[in-house]
């Protein structure tokens, strides 16, 4: 298993950027900042990982995450938690109302399987992950059940459970508050033989900010008074 890297990667700084359909992406997220990934265009799925940046050896765990909430869905409220049981991120806003945790990353090997040989040569989210991660020393054996931003998969009372038509919306997006100073593996997922990307991958927006981008407030802080002077 990895441990950190010889040194800390530098964290990224405030701003956003485009990342294009199929694309991999990555920042470190410092400690208190927030990262909001917003659907330009509606229904793309987002494969996302995030690990402790200063020791990758603690990661997310989609087992200590789902059984700590009590839910397979993540939305506003829920904590993504690490192996160690320890936050990495919140989720403090979302605007399409439930992101998956069981549909895990494309490949090669499971298109195949799904879909027909011919699929072997098409790009995958394994992919993205596997050269996203190795700026950061990541291998194979780092990658773990990943979160799904945007995808729709719905679970049946039996258990069964299926990739099927998107529930997001050209606009809308979820915000993270980072726990700790962690780093996020993106990749903009270029699924085309079924409908988590609508079977036509589009580019998304990631933009970190150092202060609440809309209107969370750090635990502990006063609400924002009102028009008329009041805080409640």
């Amino acid at each position: 298993m990895t441990s950190a890297p010889a040194s800390t990667p530098a964290t990224a700084p405030a701003g956003s950027v485009v990342i294009p359909a199929r694309a991999p992406w990555s920042a470190v997220v410092p400690r208190g900042a927030y990262l909001t990934l917003t659907d330009l265009h509606g229904n793309q799925a987002v494969d996302f990982l995030v690990y402790d940046a200063h020791d990758t050896a603690v990661r997310y765990s989609a087992p200590d995450t789902i059984h700590a909430q009590g839910g397979v869905f993540l939305t506003t409220g829920s904590v993504l938690l690490s192996n160690e049981h320890t936050p990495l991120m919140t989720v403090t806003e979302d605007t399409c109302g439930r992101h998956d945790t069981l549909g895990g990353a494309c490949s090669k090997e499971s298109n195949t399987l799904r879909y027909g040989h011919h699929t072997w040569s098409q790009h995958a989210c394994m992919d993205n992950f596997l050269i996203e991660g190795a700026r950061y020393g990541l291998g194979p054996r780092d990658l773990v059940s990943n979160i799904n931003w945007y995808m729709n998969v719905p679970v049946e009372r039996d258990g069964t459970l299926g990739i099927v038509d998107g529930l997001s919306a050209p606009g809308l997006r979820v915000t993270l508050r980072a726990e700790t100073d962690v780093l996020v593996l993106i990749s903009n997922c270029p699924q085309i033989n079924n409908p988590c990307n609508g079977f036509d991958p589009t580019a998304v927006e990631a933009t970190i900010a150092h202060a609440p981008p809309h209107t969370d407030p750090m635990p502990g802080s006063d609400p924002a008074p009102g028009a008329d002077g009041s805080r409640g």
